[in-house]
C-alpha cells in the first residue's frame, strides 16, 4: 500500500519505506490544489460561524449586518404603513414606515405637540425646518445613514451631536398640521448612502435572510 506523505523540500521527498509500506511524498502544492466539497450542513455551519459572534450577535464585519437601534417613540410599535420601495428614484411609494403614537402615553388626542421622539442611534443633527407643510427632523448616523422624522418639533441645530436615546423632538399633532395618517402618527424614515430603505431593518422587524442549500453537496 503506498502512503502518501506531504512534502515541502525536494531532498525530503524521495520515496522510503516504513514497517513494509512504501511512503510516496507528494508535493504540498499538489495537495492544497486538489478540489474538496462540503456537505450542505456543514457550509451552512461555516456561513453561520463566519457570520455571528461568540455572543450570537451579528460579527462587527459580518456583511449585510445592519446596527441595532432604538424605536424613536416609545410602545406600542404599532406600525399602521409599512414602507413600501419606489420602482425608481422618483416612482411613488412610501419611503418610511407611519408608526401610531395616540396610544403613547401622556399623548392627548387633541394635544398640540404629541409623543417624544428620541434619537435611534447616536449622530449628528443633519436639518431642522419645515418641508412643504410639515416640520422635519434629520438625523445623521455613521455608515452613511441618515434617519428623518416627520411632523416634528424640535429645539435642536443642525450639527448638534445626539446619542442614542436622547429626546430629539416631539411629534406634532392637530389642526395645525396637515394629516398624515387617519390617526397621529410619526412618519419615520431611513436613507443608507442616498437610498431610501427599510427602518425595520435596524429596528429588529425583518428578520436577515439566510441561504440554505437546495440539495446536498457531495
Amino acid at each position: 500500500m503506498v502512503e502518501p506523505l506531504e512534502c515541502t523540500e525536494a531532498p525530503s521527498c524521495a520515496p522510503r519505506t516504513t514497517g513494509g509500506v512504501q511512503a510516496v511524498p507528494v508535493p504540498l502544492s499538489s495537495l492544497l490544489a486538489r478540489p474538496f466539497r462540503l456537505s450542505g450542513f456543514a457550509l451552512a455551519l461555516a456561513l453561520v460561524a463566519l457570520a455571528v459572534s461568540p455572543d450570537g450577535r451579528p460579527a462587527a464585519g459580518a456583511a449585510g449586518a445592519a446596527p441595532r437601534w432604538l424605536w424613536p417613540v416609545g410602545p406600542p410599535h404599532i406600525v399602521s404603513r409599512p414602507f413600501i420601495a419606489p420602482a425608481t428614484t422618483y416612482a411613488a411609494g412610501h419611503r418610511g414606515i407611519d408608526i401610531r403614537v395616540d396610544g403613547v402615553a401622556g399623548l392627548s388626542a387633541g394635544a398640540a405637540l404629541g409623543a417624544d421622539v428620541s434619537a435611534p442611534a447616536d449622530g449628528v443633527v443633519h436639518f431642522v425646518g419645515t418641508v412643504v407643510d410639515r416640520p422635519v427632523l434629520s438625523l445623521r448616523h455613521a455608515g452613511g445613514l441618515v434617519s428623518s422624522f416627520e411632523p416634528v418639533e424640535s429645539h435642536l441645530v443642525a450639527g448638534q451631536r445626539v446619542s442614542a436615546g436622547d429626546l430629539v423632538g416631539t411629534v406634532r399633532v392637530g389642526t395645525a398640521t396637515p394629516a398624515h395618517c387617519p390617526t397621529p402618527c410619526l412618519h419615520f424614515g431611513v436613507r443608507l448612502n442616498g437610498d431610501y430603505v427599510s427602518p425595520l431593518n435596524f429596528l429588529g422587524g425583518i428578520t436577515r435572510s439566510v441561504l440554505l442549500p437546495t440539495r446536498e453537496l457531495r
